[in-house]
């Protein structure tokens, strides 16, 4: 188990890949906080868990955007657990936007998905980031997008848009934190039919679309939650201890192909 011991956070827990990255972190032998804004989803995630190892997961209902309840969280935890030694930003989404054109997006639009992508993203690094400095580890891991880098199938410009930012959040704070012994890598999922939202968004493609997307996919087929999950575990496992800053594709070759 490589991360026998270990207390991890989680965010956006409450299905698809936030939960896989929660069973993954279980069988490799962490104690995992689960955090959503999704209380009966999270149930859920906290049931999926315990089946893989009893006693492995805590849940908290949660808003990333709430800065203040992030704090209040993360010291909980802390006092918890004495620790916090992994910390997923897998929170992020939509918000039940669909496509329009930029002249028709609202100042609310576009604030509220950099609200959940990139802002809960710093309000749990920051809240978490003096945890690890006084025991000088820790690892990090933002779930981003393909569509941070590259375009959004969605074509919502916001959420490209914030995506791409927390690459580079996660570049800058890798550099910011590597003297304290802190890793901060990323990695950016390709097109994953693990939540609701991804549901509907493969629904309308339609047969032609879903087909081209598969087309576009050197491996020929979506992945699964699962596969994210473990891209996740070895960033955050000491088989990733001299990498930081990297942000890697889990897509099937999407992003190669272009």
């Amino acid at each position: 188990m490589r991360l026998q011991g270990r207390a991890a956070v989680v965010t956006g827990a409450a299905h698809g890949i936030g939960r896989a990255i929660c069973v993954e972190l279980a069988r490799e032998g962490a104690s995992v906080w689960a955090c959503d804004v999704l209380a009966r989803e999270l149930e859920e995630t906290r049931r999926t868990v315990e089946a893989v190892a009893a006693g492995a997961c805590r849940i908290a209902e949660l808003d990333v955007r709430d800065s203040e309840a992030v704090t209040a969280l993360v010291a909980r935890i802390e006092a918890t657990a004495g620790r916090i030694d992994a910390l997923v930003n897998s929170a992020g989404g939509v918000a039940g936007q669909t496509m329009r054109p930029i002249e028709q997006v609202t100042d609310d639009d576009w604030q509220v998905i950099f609200a959940i992508n990139l802002n809960g993203a710093f309000h749990f690094m920051r809240a978490a980031a003096p945890i690890m400095k006084r025991a000088g580890r820790g690892a990090i891991v933002n779930i981003s997008s393909g569509a941070g880098r590259s375009y959004s199938l969605t074509g919502i410009q916001a959420y490209a848009s914030a995506k791409a930012g927390l690459i580079g959040f996660t570049r800058q704070t890798a550099r910011e934190l590597g003297a304290h012994g802190i890793r901060v890598n990323c990695v950016a999922p390709g097109f994953v039919r693990s939540n609701p939202a991804s549901e509907r968004q493969w629904e309308t493609m339609g047969a032609a679309g879903q087909r081209r997307l598969l087309d576009s996919i050197a491996l020929g087929r979506l992945g699964l939650p699962e596969e994210i999950a473990r891209a996740v575990i070895f960033f955050l496992s000491d088989d990733a201890a001299y990498v930081t800053g990297q942000t890697i594709s889990v897509d099937g070759g999407h992003w190669m192909l272009g």
